[in-house]
C-alpha cells in the first residue's frame, strides 16, 4: 500500500519522507501562489483554483487571496461557499464544505496529526482524518477545526474557536475547545 493510500484511510504514513507526497504537496504549493499572486477574479487566478481543485469551479464558489491547501485536490467546495483571506486547508485526508458556507479570515481546517512519541514523529509519521461541514454554517475568524470532525448544518462557530468535536445541526460553538453554547432556531 501506498503512503497516499494509507493517507486516505487515516492510517499512519509517511507524510514528510515519501518522494511522492512531498511531489503533490509542491504542486499545491506553486499553484497556491500563482493563485494568490493573480489579480483577483482574473482567469489566471480561476484557472490556478480550477488546477489546485482539479475538479470545475462551484456556482458561486468566493475564494479571496491568499489561501492555501496541503493538496488541494481533497478539498471538496459545494455551491455558494465564501472563503475569506487567509485560510488554511491542510487536506491530507478530505475536507467537504457544504452549500452557502461563509468562512471567516484566517480559519484552518487541519485534517492531520502527529504521533505524541517524539520517535516517531521524527520519522515523519502523520495520520489524517477527514473534515465534513454541513450547509449553510458560518466560520468567524481565526476558527480552527480539528481532524475528524463533523460539523452539522446550521451552525454558527464563534470567532477563535477551536473545534476538537463534532458538532449537531444547528449549534452556536465558541471556545478553547468549542462548546455548544446554544441551539439556533432555523
Amino acid at each position: 500500500m501506498t503512503e497516499r493510500e494509507k493517507m486516505l484511510k487515516g492510517e499512519w504514513h509517511d507524510a514528510n519522507f515519501d518522494v511522492s507526497l512531498i511531489e503533490e504537496r509542491r504542486k499545491a504549493e506553486l499553484l497556491c501562489f500563482d493563485f494568490n499572486m493573480s489579480k483577483p477574479g482574473s482567469p489566471e487566478q480561476i484557472s490556478a483554483l480550477k488546477k489546485l481543485l482539479g475538479v470545475d469551479i462551484p456556482k458561486g464558489l468566493t475564494v479571496l487571496a491568499p489561501v492555501y491547501f496541503d493538496y488541494g485536490t481533497h478539498t471538496h467546495f459545494s455551491e455558494g461557499v465564501f472563503v475569506n483571506h487567509g485560510c488554511y486547508f491542510m487536506d491530507g485526508n478530505t475536507i467537504h464544505i457544504g452549500k452557502n458556507v461563509f468562512i471567516g479570515p484566517f480559519c484552518g481546517f487541519y485534517t492531520a496529526s502527529h504521533p505524541m512519541n517524539f520517535m516517531d514523529r521524527n520519522k515523519g509519521l502523520e495520520r489524517a482524518l477527514p473534515i465534513h461541514i454541513g450547509d449553510n454554517c458560518w466560520f468567524g475568524a481565526n476558527v480552527s477545526v480539528m481532524q475528524g470532525v463533523t460539523i452539522g448544518s446550521g451552525c454558527v462557530i464563534a470567532a477563535g474557536s477551536v473545534v476538537t468535536k463534532d458538532l449537531l445541526d444547528n449549534c452556536l460553538a465558541a471556545g478553547v475547545p468549542a462548546s455548544v453554547k446554544k441551539y439556533i432556531d432555523q
